[in-house]
């Protein structure tokens, strides 16, 4: 049974998978965190949290909250900063088997440019995420997602500073997502990754106030899986990248309907915060269908829905 994807077809580095269960940024810590509940090595790839220029603290407290079939959040990409996570994680990712995806994000062009530039050639690097989607910082993140031109920009900056894949992350908090889709593949992007989170929030009725510090946040979970897997069809049919499905992904059977949509590869987040051996159990699930309708290759169920 072949479960191996290429998310890097024309790049000279390649970006090949093992298979096609990933972790979602922002879900995952560097991936140490899970090493001792399962075996992240049998996964397709590790995304890591969203890392900028200088380390982050985040937004203030609270920032997480459930809600009905999901969670809200609004961490504001709390993080260690590039230069740490070069010199403290990189080397730890080096012996690892699973290729290691960092996500980033900048609050101008300029940032990406040299964030990607600076984890050029890093060992232990495999490629790298374009967050411009982020819904829970004051500067940069979604606002550059939100218009195919600066979508362009951004993709097309870092594309000129690494020879890494680049994954550019789409937000689902715009009219078209085919245009900004589109832009990107145009501006040099690798592959796409969507959906990000949807703007939300929720009110703490006895204290009459926004139950989130930033008052707004990104709604992820099951509720949000419909509203992804619409997106994540119409974008397989607008570009000839590789598309990574995201957003509600819990089990087996929501991982195939996005490879059926055309998600040459799965990210599964939330999940894990319930389950932490969700990514694992779905991978084995993907196997047991596979097994069961006697497919011997993931490319035949890549967009069979189409």
């Amino acid at each position: 049974m072949n479960l191996s994807v290429q998310l890097a077809p024309k790049n000279k580095r390649g970006l090949l998978l093992s298979n096609p269960v990933m972790t979602a940024s922002g879900t995952f810590g560097y991936g140490n965190e899970y090493s001792g509940l399962i075996d992240i090595q049998k996964l397709g790839a590790i995304i890591c949290k969203g890392t900028t220029l200088e380390p982050r603290d985040g937004n203030l407290q609270p920032r997480v909250c459930e809600t009905e079939w999901g969670m809200l959040n609004a961490i504001g990409l709390q993080n260690i900063g590039v230069e740490a996570l070069i010199k403290e994680k990189a080397p730890e990712w080096v012996k690892w088997q699973v290729p290691v995806i960092v996500n980033i994000a900048g609050k101008t062009i300029d940032e990406y440019a040299k964030l990607a530039s600076m984890l050029d050639g890093v060992a232990g690097i495999s490629g790298l995420e374009v967050n411009i989607s982020c819904p829970n910082v004051k500067a940069g993140g979604v606002e550059f997602g939100t218009n195919p031109d600066s979508a362009a920009a951004v993709t097309s900056a870092v594309r000129k500073a690494t020879t890494l894949p680049v994954i550019v992350k789409l937000t689902p908090n715009v009219g078209d997502i085919k245009s900004i889709a589109m832009a990107v593949e145009a501006a040099g992007a690798d592959a796409v990754s969507l959906i990000n989170t949807l703007r939300g929030m929720a009110i703490n009725i006895n204290k009459k106030k926004p139950l989130l510090g930033n008052v707004s946040g990104g709604l992820s979970g099951p509720a949000v899986k419909p509203v992804a897997l619409s997106m994540v069809y119409e974008t397989a049919g607008a570009v000839k990248l590789p598309v990574i499905g995201c957003g509600g992904i819990a089990t087996a059977t929501d991982a195939i309907e996005f490879l059926m949509a055309g998600a040459a590869a799965v990210q599964v987040g939330t999940a894990t915060f319930v389950n932490p051996h969700a990514p694992i159990d779905i991978l084995e699930g993907i196997k047991d269908f596979m097994s069961k309708k006697g497919i011997d290759d993931i490319s035949r169920l890549i967009g069979i829905a189409r």
